[in-house]
């Protein structure tokens, strides 16, 4: 006797995870500026429109507090600096052009960070200038940096990693059919987006294209050196909140170093390239 076999269903969560996996296959063959094979299961576009909203939301919430700094001496200093890098990042990244390029100094003086999301939207924290006395040089390396996670698509490099674990979690939730626990995936992925760390390998590349940015605006290459040095005084048994995303390893230092000569023959005489216009945040 023939028996019949109903067309079973296909489980909405499977069907997710089928694409999810097939989608990373697919984005796995983004390249970095440096020639760097990226995963990307979100698109640099999308990263874009998201960080936007995380910005906004974010910087509403300084403002609330009353921590955009309005003072006339460094809104110039950082517009100044910064608009000189962002001249730079336009001529050796063209679609950075139509980028919202801005900047939130944040008055706190404990927090030493900064930092650029997809889009060219910044934050500079005023511990950075209380704690490492930063020069001029030193500050153009940083934001050269932080620039470049931007231009190098970093940020989706980052919520593709969070996106990546998620695809992990999903796997477990349906293989012992806990729907619950693939929805945890979901939520765990948007908090990893914006709490991982680059990756070591991404850190070198926005090094390297950070010093070439500063050096380019007219920066002295020397300053990522010194920076570094300034940044490892503040160890101790608190470090630095910049440091949670941007690992040091101890050769960082001397890796930064032997960049310098063949950097400062990009721009021998210092010329000061133009400044770009970037909003201060207020």
């Amino acid at each position: 006797m023939t028996r019949y076999h109903p067309r079973e269903k296909t489980d909405p969560m499977k069907r997710l995870l089928l694409i999810l996996i097939a989608g990373a296959a697919l984005a796995a063959c983004a390249t970095s500026p440096t020639g760097r094979k990226q995963l990307m299961l979100i698109s640099p576009e999308a990263a874009i429109v998201e960080s936007k909203q995380a910005y906004l939301s974010t910087v509403g919430e300084f403002d609330k507090q009353q921590k955009l700094i309005d003072d006339p001496k460094m809104m110039d200093r950082v517009a100044t600096i910064t608009g000189r890098l962002v001249s730079i990042a336009i001529q050796m990244y063209p679609n950075s052009a139509s980028w919202e390029w801005s900047v939130a100094i944040v008055d706190d003086p404990e927090v030493v960070n900064a930092w650029c999301m997809a889009g060219g939207r910044m934050a500079v924290y005023t511990g950075l200038f209380d704690k490492l006395k930063l020069t001029d040089d030193e500050f153009a390396q940083i934001m050269g940096h932080e620039i470049s996670h931007a231009l190098a698509n970093h940020t989706a490099e980052r919520m593709s990693r969070a996106m990546a674990t998620t695809v992990g979690v999903i796997a477990v939730g349906v293989a012992s059919d806990r729907p619950a626990a693939s929805m945890a995936g979901a939520a765990m992925a948007a908090k990893l987006a914006l709490e991982l760390p680059n990756s070591r390998t991404a850190e070198s590349e926005a090094d390297q294209i950070g010093m070439e940015l500063a050096v380019r605006a007219g920066y002295d290459p020397d300053a990522a050196a010194t920076l570094w040095q300034k940044m490892g005084s503040l160890g101790g048994s608190k470090p630095p909140q910049f440091l949670s995303t941007h690992p040091a390893p101890a050769n960082r230092e001397s890796a930064l170093a032997a960049m310098t000569p063949a950097m400062r023959k990009l721009n021998p005489t210092g010329q000061k390239a133009p400044v770009h216009p970037v909003q201060i945040v207020r």
